[in-house]
């Protein structure tokens, strides 16, 4: 091989070996540009935690902001979607209004009567109520009747009862109605802090040929002392006389013995009277009845479901 074939050769050689290296310096930067070094783990993460805190201080000052609206503010939604609060004229912090005054607790317990006069020798509305529930509570009622709580009752008469024969001691009687239905009356004699006696009746205003005025048929029992002692009763003896009335009815009167008539008070369709007997009867209280025009509209003389002889 000539001198110049050799030099060219070599000059080849060189030629194809800075060829390659070119190539693989430019294969290494692609290498690197494909899989790039590592990233750094411990900077992402601070980066993260530092975006996570920025995100919750974003939504707690939110939470705060909605915490201050005043009450009744709305949220209106504009075309757009965007939002706005729209807080009411009213102030954000209520007015303190006066606490309410409370209402009179209205008594427990049966309601009272019309009239003082119907409350007698020492009787009041406290003891009479007291002596109702004792009463409606005891054993002396009929098993097969409910009577019912002393809430559904009204107290009409409540006075003194003497002692007979019979019965002796002195005590005291409590006379209640119920008006609703079952309509209920109940004479209780209360002796001694004990239930004595107790009966209860109805009240029927459609019998036939019944006038405007309905004597009660155990009112007895309030006016009468024992028919064993007849022509020697306890005196002076306190009496009752009740029934019920129509709505017609204006006025009633009630004498007994040889006393003037005197006026019975009217009470919700009932009516009460009583008196002090000095002497022995044997006719049962007379009653008149009267219309607001001062008619006579009732007679007990001339009622015969009355009893007007004493037994």
């Amino acid at each position: 091989m000539s001198g110049d074939q050799r030099e060219e050769t070599a000059r080849h050689g060189d030629g194809e070996r800075e060829f390659e290296e070119r190539v693989r310096a430019l294969l290494a930067d692609d290498a690197f540009t494909i899989q790039p070094s590592a990233a750094p783990y411990p900077a992402i993460r601070r980066l993260g935690v530092a975006e996570r805190r920025r995100r919750v201080a974003t939504v707690g000052a939110a939470l705060v902001t909605l915490a201050v609206v005043p009450v009744g503010a709305a949220a209106l939604t504009g075309p757009d979607g965007g939002g706005r609060a729209v807080s009411p004229a009213v102030s954000a912090t209520p007015a303190q209004s006066p606490a309410p005054t409370p209402e009179p607790a209205t008594p427990a317990g049966p309601a009272g009567p019309a009239s003082d006069e119907q409350l007698l020798d020492g009787v009041t509305r406290e003891s009479a109520a007291a002596m109702l529930e004792d009463c409606l509570a005891s054993d002396l009622g009929s098993p097969l009747q409910d009577l019912g709580a002393p809430e559904e009752y009204r107290i009409v008469l409540g006075m003194g009862s003497t002692g007979d024969s019979n019965t002796p001691g002195d005590g005291r009687f409590v006379v209640a109605v119920r008006d609703e239905a079952p309509r209920t009356r109940v004479i209780c004699n209360v002796k001694d802090g004990e239930v004595s006696g107790l009966n209860v009746g109805g009240v029927d205003m459609d019998l036939p040929d019944q006038g405007k005025v309905m004597p009660d048929v155990n009112a007895h029992k309030l006016y009468a002392q024992s028919f064993l002692d007849k022509g020697n009763w306890k005196l002076p003896f306190r009496w009752g006389s009740i029934g019920a009335v129509h709505p017609s009815v204006a006025r009633v009167t009630v004498s007994y013995g040889d006393e003037e008539p005197r006026t019975a008070v009217l009470d919700h369709g009932w009516f009460v009277a009583t008196g002090i007997l000095d002497q022995q009867v044997t006719r049962a209280p007379h009653i008149k009845g009267y219309d607001a025009a001062g008619r006579q509209v009732y007679d007990s003389d001339q009622d015969k479901y009355y009893m007007a002889d004493l037994p």
